[in-house]
């Protein structure tokens, strides 16, 4: 119970942080995804469910905060996290250079399914250019800052359940 209340405050306050204060995190116009990050460290260390778990609650947070259509994100990160989980099974996750790399790929991946179901939603609104010349600086952005947050992770007071490989 004391687990769940941490992670849950944990991914709320990430995700308010990443929403709402997005010019402390900015470098040359690019955020990294603190949100994301989050998803791929518990699909590491405690598999798809809870990793599916922080994408949605997350991505709520995140379009609630910012006055977004409800959905897109949450769809994003749950599928995400699936992905990240399913994968970590089959990866020796220890290195941080691996896990910088798996939050590289989870962030191109979040950004075309967020420009794939924009698109399908509002054709003609969309700057598909525009979004896609983004997408590669902010998910290198976000897996140079993984490593940081995962660190920091480690000392938070909750137990970490390594799965068995």
């Amino acid at each position: 119970m004391r687990t769940n209340f941490i992670w849950a405050i944990l991914v709320m306050l990430t995700a308010l942080l990443e929403a709402q204060w997005p010019y402390f995190l900015r470098v040359q116009g690019v955020v990294p995804q603190l949100v994301l990050i989050l998803v791929v460290y518990f699909a590491i260390t405690d598999g798809e469910e809870r990793a599916m778990f922080t994408g949605l609650l997350g991505g709520l947070f995140q379009e609630v905060a910012t006055d977004d259509v409800l959905g897109h994100r949450v769809l994003c990160l749950v599928v995400v996290g699936y992905v990240a989980g399913t994968m970590s099974r089959r990866l020796i996750t220890e290195n941080p250079a691996v896990k910088a790399s798996a939050v590289f790929v989870a962030s191109i991946m979040h950004g075309v399914l967020y420009l794939i179901i924009d698109y399908i939603q509002r054709p003609g609104m969309v700057n598909v250019s525009g979004q896609l010349v983004a997408l590669f600086p902010q998910a290198f952005y976000t897996a140079l800052v993984a490593p940081l947050l995962l660190a920091l992770l480690t000392f938070t007071p909750m137990p970490q359940h390594r799965r068995a490989m």
